[in-house]
């Protein structure tokens, strides 16, 4: 043995690459079926391929490790604004542009669009979520520029595009268009009503905005939406990023989050100078008509953290499987077997209720019950999901040891990560507040939904649903308990299409854990009596 080698590596895991994302994922490739997304199998499977191999994993280290870098100035003096990416960023976006996932469910005519769209972008967050945040502000552009049909009609063809252009030149230069989002202000954070940026007139239909943006991710977006006062109120205005005359539009990049977590994706804090903006929907009505493409990144955030939770759990069972302890493998230990179970019990209800939020919008065009449920499930699954994701990652870092809290594996960036989408596109308070407003002041979405939830599927479940219908009829007490009733809403749809679509014995463990309370706080309490191997082999990316 050479004086240098002191020890002999056994015992450590593999990573975990090389394995189809979709086609090893149960709980996904069911609900896209029973969603009416099975045409899109093929375009999974190839992103499902992308997604589970070791070139991803490597994208993703490398993008992560060399995280965006803010230019001001040129050599020369001159004010650029200009952000550098690591090659990794841009392959990665050309990826995620090519896969459809920003465009699918707006050019597919085929029932389902929708879903396949979401499938899409559930399996891109469990490839690199940075590149999640400028897709899916591109796609969820698409609900605020329909308020003024002739924008959407000059940009929609390149916004959809899926090809990637990064180069820094006017729109009708480029080939394909990515949109952002500037609508944070240091004072008001969620109230956006507090906005204090200035819209001026002048002339052609144009305006200048003067203010601060607090949060502007992908600041080098083709365009972007943001809000400013007028005399008439808040409204919404977009913004190219470069002029047509080929120069940057009024726009200084102050500097660039040091974020927790994504740090791939470039977030920053700019001013405007005089901005060049045009108006989009009613004058005085920005909040209302930004609402629309907010609802759309809420779905995003439900979907992302369903991704999380679900390439979080994957690499529990996978590191699990392949790490022995005390002479057995920890799958094979009763209560690492029980945290297994229970987290794959978790992701299959986070993916099965996110999945479903997509059917609904899919449907909302031409279906009043869908469009009613639209309305209140997608709030419902971000509050949910999102806030579960934290502690998933959490369980399944320490399942890793110390392993998991070193920067070469990938869960200490799922564990930084995970409880971004509960801040994004409004707080946990915020959504319970919006779920409870869409409840009240549309009594259509409580009817929906309540026939989302039907009876005698388990005694457990028709509990909850009398427990609901107690709940709706008291609607003055509402917002001092919004999260527990959010909460009861979310478990109740989860327990409903577990029962009807899952296998018997996932349907079970979830209605006696989540419903009838045989479950502790902590996840890895699930009855002992369940079938705990049953759970952990669906959920597993390989044989255990």
């Amino acid at each position: 043995m050479p004086p240098s080698a002191t020890h002999e590596v056994f015992n450590q895991p593999p990573d975990l690459a090389g394995f189809n994302a979709f086609e090893t994922d149960a709980a996904l490739r069911e609900a896209v079926r029973i969603f009416g997304a099975d045409w899109a199998a093929p375009k999974l499977q190839k992103l499902g391929a992308l997604i589970g191999s070791a070139r991803m994993t490597q994208l993703a280290r490398d993008a992560n490790r060399h995280t965006p870098e803010l230019r001001t100035h040129d050599r020369n003096g001159h004010r650029i604004d200009m952000i550098d990416y690591h090659p990794a960023w841009h392959e990665l976006m050309t990826e995620i542009r090519a896969h459809e996932s920003i465009s699918l469910g707006w050019i597919s005519t085929k029932p389902g669009a929708q879903v396949a769209r979401a499938a899409l972008s559930f399996l891109w967050g469990q490839g690199e979520p940075g590149v999640c945040c400028p897709a899916t502000m591109t796609f969820a552009s698409i609900g605020a520029l329909k308020h003024q049909p002739e924008l959407l009609d000059k940009f929609r063809e390149k916004i959809l595009s899926t090809t990637y252009d990064p180069r820094p030149l006017p729109p009708a230069l480029k080939k394909s268009l990515s949109v952002g989002m500037a609508m944070t202000e240091k004072q008001a954070g969620s109230d956006l009503r507090q906005t204090q940026t200035a819209a001026e007139k002048t002339g052609n239909g144009k305006f200048s905005l003067t203010g601060h943006k607090w949060f502007f991710s992908v600041p080098v977006s083709d365009l972007f939406l943001t809000l400013a006062r007028t005399q008439a109120g808040i409204s919404c205005f977009l913004a190219q990023g470069w002029l047509d005359s080929g120069a940057r539009n009024n726009i200084h990049i102050q500097r660039l989050k040091d974020k927790c977590g994504n740090r791939s994706n470039a977030s920053s804090e700019v001013e405007f100078l005089g901005l060049e903006a045009v108006l989009v929907g009613e004058e005085g009505r920005g909040v209302a008509t930004l609402l629309e493409m907010a609802h759309l990144t809420r779905l995003e955030c439900a979907l992302g953290s369903a991704a999380l939770i679900r390439q979080a759990t994957a690499q529990a069972i996978h590191h699990a499987s392949h790490r022995s302890a005390f002479q057995r493998r920890l799958a094979d230990q009763p209560m690492m077997a029980n945290l297994l179970a229970d987290l794959a019990l978790e992701s299959e209800a986070a993916t099965w209720l996110a999945l479903r939020a997509a059917a609904a919008l899919d449907s909302a065009a031409h279906d009043p019950r869908e469009k009613a449920l639209n309305r209140v499930i997608t709030p419902i699954a971000k509050y949910w999901v999102c806030r579960r994701a934290p502690a998933v990652a959490a369980e399944v870092l320490e399942a890793h040891g110390g392993n998991g809290f070193v920067e070469d594996h990938c869960i200490a960036r799922l564990y930084r990560e995970a409880p971004l989408n509960g801040l994004w596109e409004g707080s946990g308070n915020v959504i319970c507040l919006d779920v409870l407003r869409a409840l009240t002041r549309a009594p259509e979405s409580a009817e929906a939904l309540l026939a989302e939830l039907p009876k005698n599927l388990h005694p457990a479940l028709d509990a909850t649903i009398a427990q609901l219908h107690v709940i709706l009829a008291a609607p003055d007490r509402f917002e001092a308990n919004a999260r527990r009733i959010v909460e009861i809403m979310a478990l109740a749809l989860q327990a409903s299409l577990l029962l009807r679509h899952a296998p018997a014995y996932v349907a079970e463990a979830f209605c006696q854990s989540r419903l009838a309370g045989d479950h502790g706080l902590a996840l890895g309490t699930l009855p002992a009596h369940l079938d705990h191997r049953a759970l952990i082999t669906r959920a597993a990316v390989e044989a255990v």
